[in-house]
């Protein structure tokens, strides 16, 4: 088992007690812990809407895929939470470029509250090529 870290994503939320990911070996999984809209090189929330956060929170999702040795491509199962399911058609069209060559399972779960207020959260498992 690996510990991912990564300066190009979010680091813990206020030194909570988790990973940006957990990789096994090659031809296994990386577990991307849930990504919210921070900034990595402000460490602050972004502006705008579930649009622009959505964009940032996937921008998070692979640069920590990167740091494991894997991309958005290799996702294989990816858990969506929103604090509104209004902004659910939003966020699959920016979802759906994000993953245009390839559609991984997905749940998206509606949730009363997320850390620092933001309003999209994704967490994401994927294929490590041997």
């Amino acid at each position: 088992m690996r510990v991912i870290r990564t300066e190009n994503a979010p680091a813990p939320v206020a030194g909570a007690p988790y990973s940006q990911a957990i990789a096994l070996t090659p031809g296994e999984l990386v577990f991307v812990s849930g990504q919210i809209p921070i900034d990595p090189a402000t460490g602050a929330l972004v502006e705008g809407g579930i649009v622009e956060q959505t964009e940032q929170v996937l921008a998070n999702v692979a640069a920590v895929l990167a740091a494991a040795g894997a991309e958005l491509s290799q996702v294989v199962k990816s858990t969506v939470f929103l604090t509104d399911m209004t902004d659910f058609a939003a966020m699959n069209a920016v979802y759906a470029k994000a993953f245009a060559a390839h559609a991984p399972a997905r749940s998206t779960i509606g949730v009363a509250a997320l850390p620092l207020s933001a309003r999209v959260e994704i967490e994401a498992i994927a294929l490590l090529e041997g």
